[in-house]
């Protein structure tokens, strides 16, 4: 089933993805400058689309629903800007996994 966020409903397979913002502060309470910031790979879904059509023409659904916690790859996906924040729309298939709680 596509869920849409914020008037915005990913087509197909896409999933759309709000990542974590990186640690600016050690536990040590030391700030750490933006390069030495690791690249977040971890996410949060926000939307999905309805999956995608096989070719019977039967609907295969995303594997993910909204709220899920998941990993990224390191490189791709697609910047969306919407209301002045950034997320990221992924293929189905790029997303590498889901955290279990």
């Amino acid at each position: 089933m596509a869920h849409a966020f914020r008037k915005f409903l990913p087509l197909f397979d896409r999933v759309l993805v709000e990542r974590f913002t990186a640690e600016t502060v050690t536990k040590g309470g030391i700030m750490l400058p933006e390069k030495s910031q690791g690249k977040v790979l971890q996410a949060t879904v926000v939307a999905v689309g309805p999956g995608s059509v096989n070719q019977k023409g039967e609907i295969h659904p995303v594997s993910v629903k909204v709220g899920e916690k998941v990993l990224l790859p390191e490189y791709g996906g697609t910047k969306v800007v919407l209301d002045d924040k950034d997320y990221f729309l992924f293929r189905d298939a790029d997303i590498l996994g889901k955290y279990v709680e």
